[in-house]
């Protein structure tokens, strides 16, 4: 006989022929195992993911507002005496006032109270946040009635060759 037909003779303790250690035989149990394994980290991933954005998106949207420092609305030079243009400062809304007396004021339009989009009321010379009533001050954006705790975030106006630039005070 040949070497490779006593190889195949020859068995282990076990009784397997070293000819099929090469093939490796995996008990039911190992595959439940590696099955249950695998969905199991799916499943930490598919919860854990929606929790980490929930509680990181607002260091992001702080770390985004911190980057906007100035802004110019398009057609702002345009706003008539007694009228208001809202326009995004960065990811916030925000509202910006020409008053009566050709001033200018410029304020966050989030209200304070629970976070609901404010708007100016010509007609009444205020700041009204139709959520619960809240009314700001269109000079200074200090609460006048309402649930409102403080006042809107103010922001800083200037004109310049027909270009109103709001920036953070």
């Amino acid at each position: 006989m040949s070497d490779s037909s006593d190889v195949r003779s020859k068995k282990d303790a076990g009784g397997r022929s070293p000819v099929n250690d090469s093939h490796v035989s995996v008990s039911r149990r190992a595959a439940v195992g590696s099955v249950v394994g695998v969905f199991s980290v799916g499943y930490v991933g598919a919860v854990s993911y929606p929790i980490y954005r929930y509680l990181n998106t607002p260091v992001e949207r702080a770390a985004s507002a911190a980057q906007v420092t100035e802004v110019s609305p398009p057609d702002a030079a345009k706003v008539k005496l007694g009228a208001s243009q809202t326009f995004m400062f960065g990811s916030r809304p925000a509202v910006l006032i020409h008053h009566e007396d050709g001033q200018w004021s410029a304020f966050d339009a989030v209200c304070t109270h629970l976070g609901c989009t404010v708007k100016y009321e010509s007609s009444k010379d205020r700041i009204y946040c139709a959520c619960h009533g809240g009314v700001y001050n269109a000079e200074t954006g200090e609460p006048e009635a309402g649930p409102p705790p403080r006042a809107l975030t103010r922001y800083k106006v200037e004109v310049k060759d027909d270009e109103v630039i709001v920036s953070r005070v």
